[in-house]
């Protein structure tokens, strides 16, 4: 729950006066041209950034949960976020199953062979390519066994084959958690979102 969110660097508001709620099963789009701040929204409700002004509440199942245990209910996916570049596929996939369970009782094989990326399980991270790497953020945040997912800009640097692969990740794993989506109208990236939140409507 979003309550009266504002967001200032040095003097200048980048949206203020955000109040939202999203349902435990629930999908919503962020909507904002680059720059537009959707993306510091995003991290806002990730509990990566602190607000400042008003509120970000999180409840599951009736409970509020604390900020510092956030990260066990909230996976995220951006191009921004840093890999493990050193690691393997496959030591990337097993280092994160020690933090966070795959959803639906997946093993960490299966978790590679949904990657698609088989043919890479013993490549070294630094020598994927952009959209390689992009579809690995989006394997482990979207089969990470958390009752939030947030996802910005997801189709960066996807080819046509790795947006249908997105699609029907998402379309697998998005049942019985709230999705947020940060996107700058394109429509491939949010095709299963129900709300729609613009950046826009809360400029100053």
């Amino acid at each position: 729950m979003l309550r009266n969110i504002g967001k200032r660097y040095n003097r200048e508001w980048i949206f203020r006066g955000v109040d939202a709620e999203f349902g435990e099963a629930e999908s919503c789009v962020i909507l904002g041209a680059n720059g537009s701040g959707k993306s510091t929204l995003l991290q806002l409700i990730a509990g990566a950034y602190i607000p400042t002004e008003g509120q970000v509440e999180y409840r599951f199942g009736g409970t509020v949960t604390e900020q510092e245990n956030l990260y066990r209910s909230v996976s995220i996916a951006a191009p921004y976020l840093e890999l493990m570049e050193e690691f393997t596929l496959r030591e990337t996939i097993v280092f994160h199953n020690r933090f966070k369970n795959w959803r639906g009782g997946l093993n960490n094989e299966q978790v590679l062979e949904i990657s698609g990326l088989q043919s890479s399980a013993g490549k070294a991270l630094r020598n994927f390519s952009s959209g390689m790497k992009q579809r690995v953020r989006l394997l482990l945040a979207i089969l990470s066994d958390t009752p939030v997912l947030l996802l910005d800009e997801p189709c960066s640097n996807l080819d046509a084959a790795a947006v249908n692969w997105y699609q029907e990740l998402v379309k697998n794993h998005r049942d019985n958690r709230v999705i947020i989506v940060c996107s700058n109208q394109q429509e491939e990236e949010y095709f299963f979102c129900t709300q729609k939140l613009l950046v826009e409507n809360f400029k100053q």
